[in-house]
């Protein structure tokens, strides 16, 4: 787990599982995200709490439906992981995050039930997690490839996507990766994890992106 200047955190009896203290913390997360260079081209709180925080959160309840620890993938300045870590004190949290400086942003504002880790998503043990979670990574089909072998059967990678995600086509890259579509509303999309990852899988470092899944 990170250490940071979170602090010991209760856990809260509040709907979104935060204390106010909690609350306060990513404020202050919110405000240094806006002053950091290179983490978002949103330069206000109020906006950056509307699209960065609120929109984190609207994954929350799916991510509640499956157990086991989370991994944000690509978690640039903590989008969404550091919300939901927050408001999922029981429940551990990894910020996987391949730029070493945004890695170091994540461990100062990290809360305390998360881990960094500084790597590519297909350099990790594949299998391991509960749920996969990504915002703003790559195209969907991409998105899905990096995401899913890291979770294992039973849990789910869960994608905010945009009104032009094609449906069709992440079904059928989730089925070679082992998952099935589950859900898609809200700008969300519910990759469940049904089988093993299959040999072959994750391709290497920057093929996905180059050569996106049919």
């Amino acid at each position: 787990m990170s250490g940071s200047s979170w602090g010991n955190l209760p856990v809260p009896p509040d709907p979104l599982h935060r204390s106010a203290d909690a609350d306060e913390r990513l404020h202050r997360w919110l405000k240094a995200l806006v002053d950091t260079p290179g983490l978002t081209a949103i330069k206000d709180v109020e906006e950056a709490r509307t699209a960065l925080l609120e929109d984190s959160l609207r994954g929350l309840e799916r991510v509640e439906g499956f157990a086991g620890s989370i991994v944000d993938v690509g978690s640039g300045g903590g989008v969404p992981g550091i919300p939901l870590a927050a408001s999922l004190p029981d429940r551990e949290v990894t910020l996987l995050e391949a730029t070493g400086r945004k890695c170091d942003f994540l461990r100062v504002w990290a809360p305390p039930n998360t881990r960094v880790i500084e790597g590519r998503a297909e350099e990790q043990e594949t299998d391991t997690y509960g749920v996969a979670v990504a915002k703003a990574l790559a195209i969907p089909p991409v998105a899905a490839e990096w995401c899913l072998p890291l979770v294992r059967p039973g849990g789910a990678a869960i994608l905010w996507v945009g009104p032009s995600a094609d449906l069709e086509h992440v079904a059928r890259v989730a089925r070679e990766l082992g998952g099935e579509l589950a859900d898609s509303s809200d700008g969300l999309l519910v990759l469940r994890k049904v089988r093993p990852t299959p040999e072959g899988f994750p391709r290497r470092v920057g093929v996905a992106r180059k050569r996106p899944l049919d």
